[in-house]
């Protein structure tokens, strides 16, 4: 071609802006400031390209169209910023939105971390200014800033509906920043006082003298061409080379991810057959478990409940025996304290005759006339007190065997089935012997009171 590169690409955003301005008859104020700083951006980006090709095209952070490129990019980035309300008061950040470029491209993950890891950064408007310069470096700021032109619904969030980034003027200025991959940025971030810049727009630089700068290119026009056209070929053959290398990475990762899934497919498919015909075989087998289930669980019912009316029957059984047995059982402990009572009285009964038997002594002592002729009749005294002692002696063994074979009858009331007879003959014998106890006491008694 002819024509060097960035001319046409000037004459391309030209065109451009006069197909976006606003008719004369429209009065938006936001339209005519879109306008204006859509006019300063262009002005800015010619103004360095073409001191860019006259200077040699490397330039530094001391470039003074190079910085009021940045400060006229920095007013069109923050018009329409909303404001944002923090404690300390309110701002418009445009760290924000940059933050969110992030998100949306990996590739500015390492801009991003770098701008962090800055020490002398204090502010977030620091911050993004040194967020702009790195981008430029890597010629990749048309391509980071096309982000925020793609998806607006996102980036509504800081914009208002009229702001620059948000209308079609935006778009216009992500394409003349196409043209600054022709130049090379070497920068220096670090040791620059971001925070404190000054972003005021020296119009100065752009109201000078065409001729004076057509004269300049007419000198260089032709080196600047060449050199213009190697650059623009380098910089268009390394971008499709990146496009189709990603774009051979991604064919390569849906031809994988395909076949993947056409694996897992076919292996779900097999699992959904396998897990139908298991599906039909449980519920055979379900159906089978149920229905002998029901035929168990009637049969089990029928002898739960012939079990039932058995056990009703020998409960009311068991409480008839259980009834008697507690009323017999009264009535052997009434016996009982009958014979306590009764032993009670054969004890001070002994007590009595002890008392008897020593005022008998003593009227021995006091009337020894008589001991000689008592004297036989108190050893046979002697000798009934003897048996009687004897019986006595009988007698207390009884009431033991009484009191024993009443505790075997208390644990044999449980046993309420085989035991009640032998129960009934023991206490029939126990009376008996308690009522010979008695009787023989009693006659005892009758034979002492004789004497």
């Amino acid at each position: 071609p002819s024509a060097s590169t960035p001319q046409l690409l000037l004459s391309f955003s030209w065109a451009l802006i006069h197909c976006f301005s606003p008719c004369p008859g429209l009065r938006d104020p936001m339209a005519i400031e879109r306008t204006n700083l859509l006019n300063m951006a262009n002005l800015s980006i010619k103004g360095l390209i073409e001191s860019a090709l006259s200077f040699g095209r490397t330039l530094d952070s001391d470039y003074a169209p190079l910085q009021q490129f940045f400060v006229v990019l920095e007013h069109c980035l923050k018009h329409g910023l909303k404001v944002r309300k923090s404690f300390l008061g309110q701002n418009k950040s445009l760290w924000g939105p940059l933050e969110l470029v992030e998100k949306l491209c990996p590739e500015v993950a390492e801009i991003a971390a770098s701008v962090r890891d800055l020490p002398g950064l204090k502010t977030p408007l620091g911050r993004a200014r040194a967020w702009l310069r790195l981008a430029m470096m890597q010629k990749k700021l048309a391509d980071y800033l096309r982000c925020m032109i793609i998806r607006r619904d996102l980036f509504s969030e800081f914009y208002e509906e009229h702001a620059l980034m948000m209308e079609e003027e935006g778009a216009v200025i992500v394409g003349l920043l196409v043209g600054l991959n022709v130049i090379d940025a070497n920068l220096c971030v670090k040791g620059e006082d971001l925070d404190s810049l000054v972003g005021v727009i020296d119009f100065s630089m752009y109201l000078k003298n065409d001729s004076d700068s057509s004269g300049c290119f007419e000198r260089d026009g032709q080196f600047a061409a060449i050199l213009d056209q190697k650059n623009y070929v380098e910089e268009l053959n390394r971008q499709l080379s990146s496009t189709v290398g990603s774009l051979q990475g991604r064919v390569d990762s849906l031809e994988k991810a395909n076949s993947k899934l056409i694996e897992e497919l076919a292996i779900a498919k097999n699992s959904i057959i396998r897990l139908q015909e298991e599906n039909v075989q449980f519920r055979n087998e379900n159906i089978q478990m149920l229905m002998k289930t029901q035929q168990h669980l009637e049969l089990v019912k029928l002898d739960v409940s012939a079990e039932l009316e058995t056990y009703k029957g020998t409960r009311q059984g068991l409480d008839d025996m259980f009834t008697e047995a507690r009323r017999q059982l009264r009535e052997e402990s009434r016996m009982r304290q009958d014979v306590e009572s009764d032993l009670l009285v054969q004890i001070n009964m002994k007590q009595e005759m002890e008392l008897a038997m020593k005022l008998l002594e003593k009227d021995i002592h006091e009337k020894q006339d008589a001991l000689i002729s008592l004297r036989h009749q108190l050893e046979e005294v002697k000798a009934i007190n003897v048996e009687m002692f004897q019986k006595l002696k009988g007698s207390e063994d009884g009431l033991k065997q009484k009191r024993e074979m009443m505790t075997r009858l208390e644990e044999k009331t449980n046993q309420v089935t085989a035991a009640m007879k032998r129960m009934e003959q023991s206490d029939k014998d126990l009376l008996d012997q308690t009522r010979t106890v008695a009787i023989s006491c009693l006659k005892c008694v009758g034979r002492e009171n004789n004497i």
